[in-house]
């Protein structure tokens, strides 16, 4: 099983990106593992202005096969592309990644069931 941790550094003591979409780095972690393996995310430098962010994620997280998301909050467009890929999403993540996976094994991460970030440039009204 592989997680996907929104970080602001590739450590495990980089704080929790509290953005899916705009996240500086992906995390994708064995949660039985102690080594993550960091992938740089190119979400804000591949996506024109300001639109598509959160898909891009989505479709990022969904081609290293991760089964989990671990974030502060996902938009409606990251929400509906995590989903349809069949990848949970854990919102409500803060501190450090370390504090991220603990919360995850004790389960005191919100099971997400639908957004819980604002839309951004990108969404239609």
């Amino acid at each position: 099983m592989t997680i996907c941790i929104t970080a602001r550094g590739e450590e495990l003591n980089s704080e929790v990106d509290p953005a899916f979409g705009r996240a500086a780095y992906f995390l994708f972690i064995d949660p039985e593992a102690p080594t993550p393996e960091a992938l740089i995310t190119e979400t804000v430098r591949n996506v024109p202005g300001s639109h598509g962010a959160g898909v891009q994620a989505a479709q990022t997280v969904a081609a290293k096969k991760a089964s989990a998301v671990i974030t502060g909050s996902v938009g409606p467009n990251a929400y509906q592309g995590l989903s349809a890929a069949g990848i949970k999403i854990y919102t409500g993540a803060k501190g450090t990644i370390k504090d991220a996976l603990e919360d995850y094994r004790a389960g005191r991460l919100t099971d997400a069931t639908g957004a819980t970030g604002a839309r951004h440039g990108g969404g239609r009204r």
